[in-house]
């Protein structure tokens, strides 16, 4: 396995390194509303519309996360309910890391700076970053860039905070379509992808290295 030496590491935060129990959450939330047979496919739908409301101008996460359940009940025709969207963007800040991330984390941030940029409301990131344990050199949000991953913006934005170049970074997500394409359309040359099983394996065309878990990561790096 190659040893990466990068000047900053850097990461998506919820999938990637907090659980973001978006899924199980809709299923329990709306188990009175959608059909057990339907909820697979309700489930679905709530992620692809959460995609599509963060890709036009920034907006507050809230209202993301409340135009997509409407979207999402508009679709099954299922009634929607006044807070329905809060109960989401309520919840957000509780949840914590995935069980194999805060050790290795910290054992690599020894080592390396270790950066967040996120598709997150200020208010909500740092409850999440506190309960990973390791110390962060800077946390981005979708809110200070006034964009959402996956458009470039996001990631200009961290560059230009973090006064680095594509190529001083490896960049590490368990989401292609939300970070690894759009990274690699940037010229970041090293990334990593978490395969927390959420997307299927990306093609081998945006050049990235596969692992199982954090715990591969201070492998990758020589640790």
């Amino acid at each position: 396995m190659p040893q990466l030496r990068p000047k900053f590491i850097t990461f998506d935060c919820y999938g990637t390194l907090t659980n973001f129990q978006m899924g199980p959450l809709a299923r329990e939330h709306f188990a009175d509303r959608v059909p057990a047979e339907r909820m697979d496919a309700f489930v679905q739908d709530f992620g692809s519309y959460r995609l599509d409301e963060v890709l036009g101008a920034w907006k507050p996460y809230a209202e993301v996360l409340d135009s997509a359940v409407r979207r999402t009940c508009k679709k099954h025709g299922v009634p929607y309910r006044e807070g329905d969207g809060a109960r989401f963007s309520d919840a957000v800040p509780t949840w914590g890391p995935h069980p194999d991330v805060p050790e290795p984390l910290k054992r690599v941030a020894r080592e390396f700076p270790l950066v967040i940029l996120s598709n997150a409301a200020n208010h909500q990131i740092h409850q999440n970053v506190a309960r990973l344990e390791a110390p962060f050199h800077a946390v981005f949000t979708a809110e200070q860039a006034q964009a959402y991953k996956p458009r470039m913006q996001a990631f200009e934005y961290m560059l230009g905070q973090l006064d680095a170049r594509p190529e001083d970074l490896l960049h590490v997500s368990s989401s292609f379509r939300y970070d690894l394409m759009t990274a690699h359309d940037l010229g970041i040359r090293d990334k990593a992808w978490v395969n927390r099983g959420h997307e299927p394996r990306g093609n081998a065309f945006y050049g990235f290295h596969e692992l199982a878990d954090i715990g591969g990561l201070p492998g990758l790096l020589g640790l």
